[in-house]
């Protein structure tokens, strides 16, 4: 059984007294100490929230998303956009701006277990997530997209891309994670070592996290928002069941290698990476030598796009993690430039 519930949320969000928004950013007032739901109730998103719902294992799950129409001379195209682990989809707000100025419709959805989606007790895997996109698409008479995926959200295009081809028709990677096999440099963890690390993480640590293992290179205003955020739900009684949702993301990053897929994908794909970028999700818990052989990733990124059929690599230079919110312009310009062909 799937229904599709179309839920508009401006209206209660530009109510709320702790939330700000200002010219399509959000931003957290001081007083943000307040706790906030684990389904982000009453957090900001720059465009209406809608929601597909669906059963799973016996449970009704329901997957938010925005549905943004062209501002610009409709091009026919849709762009699907996948979120990375540590933001909700409300971060590709300048992505948006800028893809429907150029004609596309575009669909920014959370994935289950992250932002304002639901937080299931179910195993996580990238061909579920797959499966809940490609319903969505469904549930929207979309048979076709472009395809824009950030971090894990790269791994899940990844896998998306090879399980409906025909669903794809060009693909953006961003500073994909998992361009190596981290069970080959990284040993298994505990969930419960996870969570214990997870729910210690204070404000400070959760920024220098941000800040040092995505070298960024663009103002720490940028993520600011996030790291209260986090904070907000760590007051929420529901915050135990946030954390080890949470978890779960990284177990499906160390178990579920795409890395070995790639050569198989003939869809057109353009990398873009930051040259300082060297996130590699396990590196703290493997040996200092293991260690310093990870995250080499817009290297990694030149010898995958050479063992496919039809794939180039850009790579920003001094640009950490975070493209699109790091180098914005150059990001929209640069993807724009390839998904316009």
């Amino acid at each position: 059984m799937r229904r599709f519930i179309p839920l508009i949320l401006a209206a209660a969000l530009a109510a709320s007294p702790a939330v700000s928004t200002t010219a399509g950013a959000s931003t957290v007032a001081p007083a943000a100490a307040e706790p906030i739901g684990i389904a982000l109730e009453g957090w900001p998103y720059p465009f209406p929230v809608s929601y597909f719902e669906f059963v799973a294992e016996g449970q009704t799950l329901r997957q938010a998303y925005m549905d943004v129409a062209p501002t610009g001379k409709p091009n026919g195209r849709v762009a699907l956009l996948f979120h990375g682990r540590n933001f909700p989809a409300s971060y590709w707000d300048k992505v948006i701006r800028a893809f429907t100025a150029d004609g596309y419709r575009v669909i920014a959805t959370d994935q289950i277990g992250f932002g304002k989606s639901s937080k299931p007790d179910l195993p996580y895997s990238f061909d579920f997530f797959a499966a809940n996109s490609a319903a969505l698409l469904d549930s929207l008479g979309i048979r076709q997209v472009d395809l824009v995926g950030h971090s894990i959200g790269g791994m899940l295009a990844a896998r998306f891309t090879r399980t409906y081809p025909e669903r794809v028709r060009r693909l953006v990677l961003e500073a994909p994670v998992g361009l190596e096999d981290y069970r080959l440099t990284v040993p298994p963890v505990s969930d419960a070592f996870l969570y214990e690390r997870e729910y210690g993480l204070t404000a400070d640590a959760y920024r220098d996290f941000l800040k040092n293992t995505y070298s960024l290179s663009g103002p720490m205003a940028e993520i600011e928002p996030f790291v209260t955020l986090r904070e907000r739900l760590k007051a929420s009684g529901e915050y135990p069941r946030w954390v080890k949702s949470f978890i779960k993301s990284y177990q499906m990053i160390h178990d579920q290698p795409v890395v070995h897929e790639y050569s198989l994908i003939a869809t057109p794909t353009l990398f873009i990476m930051g040259s300082a970028d060297h996130n590699a999700p396990g590196k703290p818990y493997t040996t200092k030598e293991l260690g310093a052989g990870m995250g080499r990733n817009a290297d990694n990124a030149k010898t995958i796009a050479a063992s496919m059929p039809n794939a180039q690599v850009v790579v920003f230079d001094g640009v950490g993690h975070l493209v699109h919110l790091e180098q914005p312009e150059d990001f929209n310009r640069t993807a724009l430039g390839f998904l316009d062909r």
